[in-house]
């Protein structure tokens, strides 16, 4: 039975992890399913963004402790926990939050680009809790984007926050209504597919680069070679929606 369901809509793909009798847990099948969904949005040209969602209302519970216990790894070599949070994927991943997203399951929503929450969702990192720490990229993640004082009460505390309270701190970009999310992340994909699919790629590469301006103009450099950086140009001037292929 698969764990994780696939769904193409228009240019998107929608990733649903679909494990709610254990609130969407992430056990070692989860993870290597989750790896090869990201693998289809990375190699297929007509997708141009990935919405990664939970079944039955719940984002994700974070690592499947019982799973845990008998030796599974929820890790992907080289692609961290879920086979995401590590993964250097070039096309833009938004999550649909609905529930909980607790643990892993708020590191699984880190590694996304983009953060879409239900008003009621809950996002916390309880891993103090449990003896452990937010290792799948909360302690790194999460003070480089929300204020170190505010990070610090996520990590060492383990006490949750709303998705209303998230939107409030900045930590996503849209909170809608409950049972909203997926829709309006699937809108949000829909709005940067619009744009020119090497210049994401390339956005997406500078912004983890170590050394960002060398990056930057390593990438400034081919963009300027693309055919759709001058199909760009030309659709402005003759006032129309450009026609992207990615080359």
């Amino acid at each position: 039975m698969s764990e994780v369901r696939t769904e193409r809509i228009g240019s998107t793909l929608l990733i649903t992890i679909d494990r709610p009798q254990a609130r969407n847990a992430v056990n070692a099948a989860v993870a290597t399913q989750l790896a090869a969904a990201l693998d289809e949005l990375e190699a297929d040209p007509a997708l141009r963004a990935g919405v990664l969602t939970g079944a039955e209302n719940t984002f994700s519970a974070g690592m499947d402790l019982k799973a845990a216990l008998k030796g599974e790894s929820p890790d992907i070599p080289g692609r961290g926990f879920g086979g995401l949070t590590e993964a250097e994927l070039a096309k833009p991943l938004i999550a649909a939050v609905e529930g909980f997203a607790m643990g892993g399951g708020f590191e699984l929503a880190l590694g996304c680009d983009l953060i879409v929450a239900a008003e009621d969702a809950k996002f916390g990192l309880p891993e103090v809790k449990r003896g452990l720490i937010a290792a799948g990229g909360g302690v790194l993640r999460l003070p480089k984007r929300i204020p170190h004082h505010l990070a610090m009460e996520f990590l060492l505390t383990g006490e949750p926050v709303t998705g209303h309270r998230a939107g409030e701190l900045g930590l996503v970009n849209r909170v809608t209504p409950a049972g909203d999310a997926a829709a309006v992340a699937l809108q949000l994909a829909e709005k940067l597919a619009e744009n020119a699919p090497l210049a994401l790629a390339a956005v997406k590469k500078i912004v983890r680069a170590a050394d960002p301006k060398a990056v930057q103009r390593e990438e400034i450099k081919k963009l300027m070679q693309s055919a759709d950086v001058r199909e760009g140009m030309t659709a402005f001037a003759e006032r129309r929606a450009p026609k992207w292929t990615g080359e």
